[in-house]
């Protein structure tokens, strides 16, 4: 649905009122494209306190193509910060000396990158670690300007080159619509031995499996996936059977049917894959909104057992049988909403936190098979379910975010197919919220 205020603030008119009522004055994103699939200018390298991986860092970024500075220029697309190296409190001092003077210099829609380490067992480290996701958070809501900020941090035993596929991501069009986030990379899973002949076409000769594919944020991660050269086995209910179809054919993909939360649904997919499955998307998912007081049992068991049960049961039959190969990616969809809650959806808001939960316990347990387990948390994202949401409460979702709009299904797909690739192994366990850095929830 289109979003009307976005097009208002985007007029002479408009840029007045907002900037004289003090309202939120969005700015377009720029997502990827064939056309322009990159950041449009260099990349600002900074170090903040002794740097000890300032200079693996320098390559790191230079293999994301973007033209790389150690100065301040008059303008850049990027600022990445190496803040490895800062271990007390009076080391933060050296964040500041690192964006203090360039920040502004960030151009509209770019990024920030910050890169740090897992706050350790020292009390003043952890300190020092721990402070810069504040730092982070609160850079990502005031910045403005479609500028996204994010907080990178290298586990025990990574270096920089365990950041290549996030810094990726994050330093491209893609990650218009993620701000705010922490992602810890490395060691985690085993590294694939060689890297896509295409590195357009990461997925090319794999095979992926995307559940609730008929519409929406599936149907989008289903044609992402299809552009990074997977082989896209879409899957729905037998209702959406034309529409799946239609998706499907449209990809050169392969449509089946099937009731999520049958007893054989593992079996049945199983059958559709004789030849094995690389990546594994659950997307289905179904909401029965009604406040706790007045919602009845099977309510609540309904959406639990479409949105968690089944994500269980579904994933345990094809890791056991083998269906999916080492080397796999697992992706669930959990939600803003399980992690700030919402009014009307303790079924649904428990279904997602559970999705959460269970992409960290699981993610150790296959790690030595090279499968990593990771989850997406979208926040408002412009679909038909949205569109039927009242407009005053339609309004608020989308405001209510550091980048003053809503996402589109196609935010959510790009992160997805960042966490599928095959050089993504260093990321796992994590959950990554689309969701412009929204206000409700951590």
């Amino acid at each position: 649905m289109a979003d009307r205020y976005l097009r208002l603030t985007g007029t002479a008119p408009g840029r007045f009122l907002t900037r004289r009522l003090g309202l939120p004055r969005p700015v377009p994103l720029r997502r990827w494209s064939a056309e322009r699939p990159t950041l449009e200018g260099p990349v600002l390298l900074r170090t903040a306190g002794a740097g000890p991986h300032t200079a693996a860092l320098r390559t790191v970024v230079e293999a994301t193509g973007l033209p790389v500075l150690d100065g301040p220029g008059p303008a850049c697309a990027a600022v990445v910060v190496d803040a490895t190296g800062v271990a007390d409190p009076a080391a933060l001092a050296g964040v500041h000396t690192a964006l203090h003077p360039v920040v502004r210099s960030v151009t509209t829609g770019g990024r920030i990158v910050v890169l740090g380490t897992v706050p350790g067992d020292d009390p003043g480290q952890a300190a020092a670690q721990q402070a810069l996701e504040g730092f982070v958070r609160s850079l990502g809501k005031e910045i403005g300007r479609g500028v996204t900020v994010q907080l990178v941090r290298l586990a025990d035993g990574a270096g920089p080159a365990a950041a290549g596929s996030t810094l990726r991501f994050l330093l491209s069009p893609r990650s218009a619509y993620v701000s705010g986030q922490v992602i810890t990379v490395g060691p985690g899973a085993p590294a694939p031995a060689s890297a896509p002949d295409d590195p357009d076409r990461p997925l090319a000769g794999r095979t992926a499996l995307v559940t609730g594919a008929a519409r929406g944020i599936g149907a989008a991660v289903a044609e992402t996936l299809a552009r990074d050269g997977a082989h896209v086995l879409c899957l729905d209910v037998p209702a959406a059977a034309t529409a799946l179809r239609e998706v499907a054919d449209r990809l050169d993909g392969t449509a089946l049917t099937c009731d999520i939360t049958a007893p054989d649904a593992g079996a049945t997919i199983a059958a559709a894959l004789p030849d094995g499955l690389d990546v594994l998307v659950h997307n289905a998912g179904i909401t029965r909104d009604r406040r706790l007081a007045n919602m009845p049992a099977d309510r609540f068991t309904e959406v639990v057992d479409v949105n968690l049960g089944s994500v269980l049961r579904t994933t345990g039959h094809l890791l056991d049988n083998g269906t999916l190969r080492s080397g796999g990616r697992i992706v669930a969809t959990a939600s803003i909403a399980g992690i700030a809650g919402n009014t009307g959806q303790t079924n649904y808001a428990a279904s997602k936190a559970g999705i959460i939960g269970f992409v960290r316990a699981l993610a150790p347990r296959t790690a030595a098979r090279g499968i990593t387990v990771n989850a997406v948390a979208p926040g408002f994202i412009e679909t038909r379910m949205t569109a039927a949401v009242p407009l005053l409460v339609r309004e608020a979702g989308r405001r209510m975010n550091s980048l003053a709009q809503g996402g589109l299904p196609a935010d959510v797909a790009e992160t997805v197919a960042w966490l599928a690739a095959p050089d993504s192994a260093p990321v796992t366990g994590q959950t990554v919220r689309v969701c412009g850095q929204s206000l409700l929830g951590a």
